[in-house]
């Protein structure tokens, strides 16, 4: 009995490994990619499993094609290519069971199995399509253990490309697990044919006849034709990997349009680009109102809508980008009132409705624009000029488009310098807290006070309520001011009274973010239980927005409010959009009315909106206060209308808590 090992050309050997080698490499960088998602998860199987198949059955014929044996020996083409196909079809099998989902030892015991029973079955498919004059024979002793030592070898190579396929130096984990690889599948083949014993069939020593030549040609050139293949394949799918991921990045993927990424791939240098060029950089107004109310999957097609709508609008020289969101940006060349004709007809064009789910939207856009070269020439400065730009178009009212100018961005960093500021202001004990009496002219006397919020920034110094205050409220900085002012302003209150001076209720306003929180009743509670203050010397103050904002919310919070024993007052009367049919729904105790109708008090159309305002208080049974009293002609005039209780700087201006104190001390003195 001989065993089939013959003669090897160490050169050819290295080329089966060779094969085997790269081929499994390509394989792996193929499967690598079907950890990152499910996208063409099939075409990319199949890919690597070709691939790694191809290779694997190469260096299984050229081993054989190369061995020098002491005989003639014949193929049969049918079972060569079924060992093709059983190695194709293991390598997919144990791909897909190996990135099919969340890793582990049983998976990576599986997928090992099957690529090594798969190994072993296509060498005994190749062995079965030899044909010799001699009786073939297996040592299956020997066979197990080769295909166990494969499977060793394919688990660790598995084992090692998961556990550093995203790793900095993967490619070189990469080639380690593909050595692995071919020296398992290589290794198999050459130790399998030292499993395998022939003897001769009888005492006859039957001859091949002349078709071994023929064959073994043919099936080198299949072998050559399927390294073209593999290479072929393994190229295609990752150049087509490189192209699909390459507009992953670079495009939007809801719209279809260029991104962020895109802009700074193509856009860098303007100058080299255009001699004048502009961007238009587009915010939608209340588009989130959409997303809130409708949903983000409406809000999705409100995007696309919107995106076929701005392009309706553009022509060959323009390009439309988009940034995330309800943000888009738009560059191309042309002077100023090119920039100025193209942000009217958006602007008009946008006016038109949308339809979403049977039902008409209005949406309208807040547009800034930057100039190239007048506000810079890369890609950065001219974003930040626009980004600048839109923030003022929609401060100064939205639907608009504003051009960059250094007022602007002046503004603009005023703005972030106090954002800055206010975030440490509380921790940096810079906020004051100023009260401004409340005087019944009838009586003579105070009554009650305002708490009126001031700043003394670090370095700026005193900032005005009328600009620090709007910033608290954008970014709901004034949920956490609120509940700092509610338990300073009850506190103070309550050490006023323990110090001796009459009981006073002080009023405190409130902001529509503190009612959106849903915290306004613990804030309360938190404020007057910390202080000891009895509730009905506490305030709130509410404008006409906040009660209409969310009506029926609001007066349930009012209401449970009022349930503690705390006052309410709607502050700066008939300057809103309350209607007189809700007021009286409105759980509140005091109006107040806005100094400017008392400021003008003087005309008589101003005094008949007064005389209203007082008479419809007393109807309605609520106390009322005139804000900005100011002269004696305005206090006569509020008398003889009815309201007696007057705030303003004829009584006193809004004064620090020691100040105050020391005036009102000075007034009982005086009695």
């Amino acid at each position: 009995m001989n065993h089939t090992h013959g003669f090897y050309d160490p050169l050819t050997v290295f080329i089966a490994f060779a094969a085997a080698t790269a081929a499994s490499y390509f394989a792996l960088t193929l499967a690598g990619r079907l950890f990152l998602g499910t996208t063409l998860r099939r075409p990319r199987l199949l890919a690597a499993s070709l691939v790694m198949g191809t290779g694997i059955w190469a260096m299984h014929v050229i081993g054989m094609l190369t061995t020098w044996l002491d005989e003639r020996i014949d193929f049969t083409p049918g079972l060569a290519g079924l060992s093709f196909v059983a190695t194709a079809a293991a390598c997919f099998g144990a791909f897909m069971i190996y990135t099919g989902g969340k890793q582990s030892f049983i998976r990576l015991c599986g997928s090992s199995v099957l690529l090594s029973f798969g190994i072993t079955a296509m060498h005994f498919t190749g062995s079965a399509a030899m044909k010799s004059p001699r009786e073939v024979h297996y040592n299956f002793t020997l066979l197990g253990l080769f295909t166990f030592i494969v499977f060793i070898a394919i688990c660790s190579a598995l084992l090692l490309f998961h556990r550093f396929h995203a790793h900095r130096a993967h490619r070189s984990w990469k080639l380690l697990c593909a050595v692995l690889i071919g020296l398992a599948t290589s290794g198999m083949h050459y130790a399998s044919m030292a499993a395998v014993s022939r003897e001769p069939f009888g005492s006859a020593h039957a001859a091949l006849t002349g078709t071994g030549e023929h064959s073994s040609i043919l099936l080198l050139a299949v072998v050559i034709g399927g390294a073209f293949l593999l290479i072929g394949i393994s190229w295609t799918s990752l150049l087509y990997d490189k192209k699909v991921l390459e507009k992953m990045a670079y495009s939007d993927a809801l719209t279809g349009l260029p991104n962020r990424h895109k802009l700074s791939q193509q856009y860098n240098d303007f100058s080299m680009i255009y001699e004048e060029g502009f961007m238009l950089y587009i915010d939608f107004d209340r588009f989130k109102m959409i997303n809130d109310t409708m949903g983000h999957d409406t809000g999705d097609r409100f995007i696309q809508q919107m995106a076929g709508r701005l392009q309706e609008v553009l022509d060959k020289r323009q390009t439309l980008f988009r940034f995330g969101g309800d943000e888009f940006l738009i560059i191309s060349s042309g002077a100023r009132r090119d920039a100025e004709h193209l942000a009217d007809r958006l602007i008009l064009h946008l006016k038109q409705p949308f339809l979403l789910l049977d039902t008409e939207f209005y949406m309208t856009a807040s547009i800034g624009i930057s100039l190239t070269p007048q506000h810079g020439t890369n890609r950065l400065s001219l974003l930040r000029a626009a980004d600048i730009a839109m923030y003022h178009a929609k401060t100064a009212g939205k639907n608009r488009y504003c051009i960059y100018d250094e007022e602007t961005n002046l503004h603009t960093l005023r703005k972030l310098e106090l954002e800055k500021g206010l975030r440490k202001a509380l921790q940096m004990q810079e906020f004051d807290i100023h009260y401004q009496p409340k005087w019944d002219a009838d009586a003579g006397k105070v009554i009650g006070l305002e708490a009126l919020l001031r700043w003394r920034h670090d370095m700026l110094g005193p900032v005005s309520p009328a600009e620090f205050i709007p910033i608290t409220e954008e970014t709901g900085m004034i949920v956490g001011i609120t509940r700092w002012v509610l338990r300073k302003v009850c506190e103070q209150n309550r050490s006023w009274q323990m110090s001796g001076l009459p009981r006073l209720r002080i009023s405190v306003n409130m902001s529509i973010r503190v009612f959106e929180s849903g915290k306004l009743e613990e804030m309360v509670r938190e404020a007057l239980q910390s202080s000891g203050l009895n509730p009905d010397d506490l305030e709130l103050e509410i404008t006409e927005s906040i009660a209409m904002q969310d009506i029926e919310e609001t007066i349930n919070q009012l209401n449970a409010v009022r349930a503690i024993g705390v006052k309410i007052s709607m502050d700066d009367f008939g300057t809103g959009y309350s209607s007189l049919g809700t007021i009286d729904r409105i759980p509140i105790d005091t109006l107040k009315i806005d100094q400017a109708f008392i400021r003008q008090s003087a005309l008589p159309a101003k005094q008949a909106i007064i005389s209203t305002i007082i008479a419809m208080a007393g109807h309605l049974q609520l106390d009322v206060v005139a804000e900005g009293v100011e002269t004696e002609e305005q206090i006569r005039f509020l008398q003889s209308r009815g309201c007696s209780v007057m705030q303003g700087y004829y009584y006193g201006k809004p004064m620090p808590a020691d100040e105050f104190y020391a005036w009102m001390k000075q007034l009982l003195r005086d009695g």
